[in-house]
């Protein structure tokens, strides 16, 4: 495996003209929605699910994102699938979520934790692999502030997630403390142009920061 996932991402480095968006989320409200989820729901909901749904969010919002690049064409999506990378002890897997923009947080929940389950007992099949346009890369709980991750291809972009922290921020021109964490955006220039992942940035912060849209 350690060999492909080389191989692929070498590949990737070397032929995807990668361009990099950075942007700081407030997460105040994102993370009091998830406490309040979790007091309520028998499927405890992870800082990420709600992540993963702001990404369907901001794919519905900014369809030109949902999109790869082939040879002959653009290939564009009706349904929004997200890989999710998760670690196991021999190598990264990126299984898919799909037709994210129809479920609740509480069923992505449901299905990134069987999918973790299944990568770390080697049972995940290779159509589990297959498709999406975009891969959420969390490595938050390791502390990291900040990354830059490489697109796994064919996909358009991947997102890196990094720690909540605590900072000072300005707020009705007074300085208040915040939980706030940074995102990379890493998007293959082919199918995707810099104004266009912009806006999806944007949209994907204000559904972070305006968490109640994840729910309703």
């Amino acid at each position: 495996m350690r060999r492909a996932i080389a191989r692929r991402l070498t590949e990737s480095k070397q032929h995807t003209p990668h361009f990099y968006l950075r942007a700081t989320c407030a997460v105040d409200e994102l993370l009091a929605l998830r406490q309040r989820i979790n007091a309520v729901s028998p499927v405890k909901v992870s800082v990420n699910d709600l992540l993963i749904k702001a990404v369907a969010t901001a794919h519905t919002q900014v369809p030109e994102m949902n999109a790869v690049w082939q040879p002959e064409a653009v290939r564009r999506f009706r349904t929004v699938d997200v890989s999710v990378a998760i670690a196991t002890e021999t190598g990264l897997v990126t299984p898919v979520l799909r037709d994210i923009e129809n479920l609740s947080v509480s069923a992505i929940a449901t299905r990134t934790r069987a999918y973790a389950e299944q990568a770390r007992s080697g049972s995940l099949h290779p159509a589990d692999l297959e498709g999406g346009s975009i891969t959420v890369s969390n490595l938050g709980m390791y502390g990291v502030e900040e990354f830059a991750a490489i697109i796994n291809p064919p996909q358009a972009a991947i997102l890196a997630i990094g720690a909540a922290r605590d900072e000072a921020v300005v707020r009705d021109g007074a300085v208040t403390a915040a939980k706030v964490l940074g995102v990379v955006l890493s998007v293959d220039h082919r199918p995707v142009d810099g104004a266009v992942a912009a806006r999806w940035l944007a949209a994907f912060t204000e559904a972070v920061q305006n968490p109640v849209r994840l729910v309703v």
